[in-house]
């Protein structure tokens, strides 16, 4: 229990903070925040800081700076002395609403979760960091009190362990420092800088700290020399102007020695003085521009730092003028013009600091806190807890969770443990069977929350299933597994083209590549492919393959009529092969009298057939072209047996290919790199369309054979963004 003297000191303290609230709030009010605090006094009664000190000074301490250095008001006091103490104590979340309003127990939730973040690698993900930090919270008073809670850390850091106070130095200067710079909270943010120097850097800061102490009567001597003459010149141009000047602080004036590579008194622009001019609104252009004619009149000014947010006003409402003028001693020193008005917005409104210094202040994450300012600075708002709330909390697409080692992953809204899988590795998401999601083992189907900290669990017999395409979320992952899946089925179609044809030669089927295109129709598979597939699945059964081919052969064999005599020109251009007469299509057209036919664009590969027209000459098919099945019905005496040749030289077969997916930026390009530079192949044309985030296109190719069509296709189709890619038979 706390000594006498003890009990007098939190008396004491808690009187003061009392005293000061009074002036603030009303009765009920204080009644609220005398019983929170009974209560806290209660529970930490015997509990001490690192120091020696009570905890519960700690609190009170808080309360303190929530009141008189952030503004904040009854809620947040009682917030701040029962921060955590759901955690400590039997006390619930439920028994603080029923007890001190609903706001309190949404303060106080919002508190834990951002407490409970993992920040030990936060300065290599702060943006990311910073998103997820500000999306867990429902009530900007949650950030208030942690900034509260961290300067009172770092004001004294007596009170904790050294492990402690090096990551709560590191969580202010990669996220606090930011979020206090938005806010508006310029003193705090300064502070928190030099508490962070001192912290990491103590020598550097006591001996700039120094040298800034024995210049101090230099510096008032000079900036009194500098300001005098531009005084007497405003009096003389009857300007009514306001002129402060200040020495940058130790923090800035150091980034300034690095980053200029300089000693303390050859830093660029130790010194910066404002110019705040009283003038009428219809006046306040032209006064500034007149002062910066006195300013540069006096003094020889550096025209590349002129700044002009005057004339065309930044998005966010600044303005002013900023120049930076050279002195008698050759010290350079910033100036900034600007009205009354113009100062009051940009200290105090919409055009704070943090704003117009900001380069990405459209960051979705914190377009909720630009208004806070307003209710810092209107405290009869502050009673309405609706402005206090993140309204874009539950609009957010993405949410951001933690490795096992602390590092942040960006996901869509609604991301599997799978897709969390595939986003760390591909390989990790292939062999995924589970994962711990805050220590909880869940399935792969498990949908992750936000700040969620997962590791994933493998097993090296797991593999991609197709069923895993119905949840993952992700395009990466969805692209990952249809990838994985289709080289599977590959490999497949491979071993079943194998023992397909191993079969057929057993069988002694004269022709397999009819065989296999009879086999396609009969089985309507779209591609030999699938075909391949089924078999080596065991889908279809090489027993009914037989059956069908025997079955077929008989049928042609029995109702073949006379076969009709080619044409002369035609027999000419016949060559013995084996039992059988063959025409042998080459890469010499002046050899054959022959066309490929442009319905369906055949390739050396292709299984195809020679069709004797009305002019003599012959026009080679597909076995699959659309108009095949009719011609070899209806004019099958015109029909001629026809192979490729089994050497091209120089080959210059066109044939086209259409792909589509999504549209991610480079990927043209990628599929161009692979077409030319990596097959090595000739484009005729190539068309892309644009719709809703995905593109289609055709590609016009000079193709070696199937072969090479077929390597070509599956190198395109392992391009991250293609879904689709597939010969088509049109040309145009």
């Amino acid at each position: 229990m706390f000594t006498e003297d003890e009990k007098q000191q939190i008396s004491n303290s808690y009187g003061q903070l009392r005293a000061l609230l009074s002036k603030q709030l009303a009765e009920p009010e204080l009644t609220r925040i005398d019983k929170a605090f009974t209560l806290a006094d209660s529970i930490y009664a015997d509990k001490y800081l690192v120091s020696g000190k009570p905890y519960i000074l700690h609190l009170i301490e808080m309360a303190r700076i929530i009141v008189a250095e952030i503004g904040m008001g009854a809620s947040s006091v009682i917030s701040s002395f029962l921060h955590g103490i759901d955690k400590k104590t039997n006390v619930s979340l439920q028994d603080i609403e029923n007890q001190f309003g609903k706001s309190v127990r949404i303060i106080i939730e919002g508190f834990n979760k951002v407490s409970s973040l993992q920040t030990e690698r936060l300065s290599f993900q702060s943006d990311n960091f910073r998103k997820l930090f500000l999306s867990l919270i429902d009530d900007i008073r949650v950030v208030l009190l942690k900034i509260a809670h961290r300067l009172y850390d770092l004001r004294h850091p007596e009170d904790l362990e050294e492990q402690k106070l090096n990551l709560f130095t590191h969580e202010v200067k990669h996220l606090y420092i930011p979020i206090a710079h938005r806010l508006g909270l310029y003193i705090i943010k300064a502070e928190f800088e030099e508490k962070v120097m001192l912290h990491e850097n103590p020598e550097i800061f006591q001996q700039i700290t120094d040298q800034i102490k024995a210049t101090k009567s230099k510096q008032e001597v000079l900036m009194q020399e500098f300001i005098q003459p531009i005084q007497r010149e405003l009096l003389a141009q009857r300007l009514d102007c306001n002129i402060k000047w200040r020495t940058k602080s130790v923090p800035s004036i150091y980034a300034k020695m690095k980053a200029q590579n300089v000693e303390f008194d050859q830093v660029y622009d130790l010194f910066a003085i404002r110019i705040i001019v009283n003038s009428p609104l219809k006046k306040e252009k032209e006064d500034c521009w007149r002062v910066y004619s006195i300013v540069t009149d006096i003094y020889t000014p550096n025209p590349k730092r002129l700044r002009d947010w005057i004339t065309t006003p930044k998005a966010s409402g600044y303005e002013s003028l900023h120049t930076t003028v050279k002195m008698a001693n050759e010290k350079w020193v910033e100036v900034q013009i600007r009205s009354v008005r113009m100062d009051e917005v940009a200290e105090k409104g919409q055009a704070a600091h943090w704003q117009y210094k900001s380069k990405d202040r459209k960051k979705d994450s914190e377009d909720w806190l630009n208004q806070v300012r307003d209710i810092l600075e209107n405290p009869d708002q502050i009673n309405f807890d609706f402005t206090y709330r993140n309204a874009n909390q539950y609009q957010s697409d993405k949410i951001f969770i933690f490795t096992p080692q602390g590092d942040l992953k960006q996901l869509p809204a609604g991301s599997t443990v799978l897709d969390f899988a595939y986003e760390v590795h591909t390989q990790v998401g292939a062999t995924c069977s589970g994962a711990r999601v805050n220590n909880r083992i869940v399935p792969i189907r498990h949908v992750l929350n936000n700040g969620d900290r997962v590791e994933i669990i493998t097993n090296k017999k797991q593999i991609p299933k197709s069923d895993w395409l119905s949840f993952v979320v992700t395009e990466r992952a969805k692209n990952k597994i249809k990838r994985h899946l289709k080289e599977e089925e590959l490999k497949e179609a491979e071993f079943g083209k194998d023992t397909l044809f191993r079969k057929l030669k057993a069988w002694k089927i004269p022709m397999p590549d009819d065989a296999v295109n009879l086999l396609v129709k009969h089985y309507k598979t779209g591609t030999s492919v699938e075909l391949y597939h089924l078999i080596a699945t065991e889908k279809i059964d090489l027993v009914e393959v037989k059956k069908f081919l025997n079955a077929h052969a008989a049928e042609e064999k029995a109702g073949r009529p006379e076969k009709a005599e080619p044409t002369p020109q035609a027999k000419k251009d016949l060559v013995k092969v084996g039992k059988d007469d063959f025409l042998v299509i080459d890469d010499r057209l002046s050899n054959v009298n022959y066309k490929l036919a442009k319905c369906c664009n055949p390739i050396p590969g292709d299984a195809v057939f020679g069709f004797v027209t009305i002019g003599g000459g012959i026009t080679i098919h597909r076995l699959s072209c659309p108009n095949a099945a009719r011609l070899r019905e209806r004019y099958s005496y015109r029909v001629l047996k026809v192979k490729w040749k089994e050497e091209i030289d120089n080959p210059a077969f066109l044939t086209a290919i259409r792909v589509g997916g999504k549209d991610v930026l480079g990927l043209v390009g990628e599929i161009t790199k692979v077409i030319s530079n990596d097959m090595k192949v000739n484009m005729r044309s190539i068309t892309f369309d644009t719709r809703d985030g995905n593109f289609d296109g055709k590609i016009v190719l000079q193709i070696k054979d199937t072969n090479h069509l077929d390597q070509l296709i599956y190198k395109i189709g392992k391009i991250d963004g293609v879904e689709r890619v597939q010969r088509i038979d049109q040309l145009k």
